[in-house]
């Protein structure tokens, strides 16, 4: 999978393509609500979690959920590898449910953005959260508070298939900023979560195919 993905952003574009804001229709925001509301996110947020650890540890196997890290200059992250059993539908209300959670961090989202890539025989589509930090100020220090810095999830398919949602984060390092908190805190905030019931998984098949 890891070589799939690195292939993938390795190959060239055949057209000119451009972002476009993405606004849920009432339908989609209304199931959403529903999902959410039913929690069905906690059939993923723990065993994700607990993929990220195995990951970073050394003893991720090949079952399973699983995990890739995201390491780059000034930036950090993880890649959630989408997992047949999951479903495009919720899949999607995962990556969805993700920025809703990061609202109640502490965070303002500054977009919701898409872009399609017509490559030589499929097309790669990628869905953009990218989010700030509240601006007030740290009591102890009287810096802005810039808790994990900016993040950015991306939720990525191809030809309609989920490929990965990736969770990154940046530090801002100019001055008046509190440091940013690790990537690891901010997974802990995401993804730790008590496991889902019999009757919440029982609702994974409900939003398996449709978003």
């Amino acid at each position: 999978m890891l070589d799939f993905i690195q292939k993938l952003f390795r190959q060239d574009a055949d057209a000119p393509a451009a972002w476009h804001a993405v606004v849920l229709s009432p339908a989609q925001a209304q199931r959403h609500a529903r999902w959410v509301e039913q929690r069905v996110y906690l059939n993923w947020l723990g065993p994700y979690f607990k993929a990220y650890h195995l990951r970073k540890g050394g003893a991720a196997g090949s079952r399973g959920f699983q995990v890739q890290l995201v390491q780059e200059k000034g930036r950090q992250g993880a890649l959630l590898l989408y997992d047949p059993s999951i479903g495009p539908g919720n899949f999607r209300h995962f990556f969805e449910h993700l920025g809703e959670r990061l609202l109640a961090l502490g965070y303002h989202r500054t977009c919701a953005d898409k872009l399609s890539h017509r490559h030589e025989h499929l097309t790669e589509t990628t869905l953009k959260q990218f989010f700030k930090p509240n601006p007030t100020d740290c009591p102890q220090t009287g810096y802005c508070n810039q808790r994990f810095g900016l993040v950015t999830i991306d939720l990525v398919d191809m030809d309609g298939q989920p490929i990965f949602i990736r969770l990154t984060s940046n530090a801002l390092l100019e001055p008046g900023f509190t440091p940013a908190c690790s990537f690891d805190e901010l997974l802990k905030a995401l993804l730790d979560a008590p496991p889902p019931t019999a009757a919440t998984e029982a609702l994974i098949p409900v939003y398996h195919s449709t978003f």
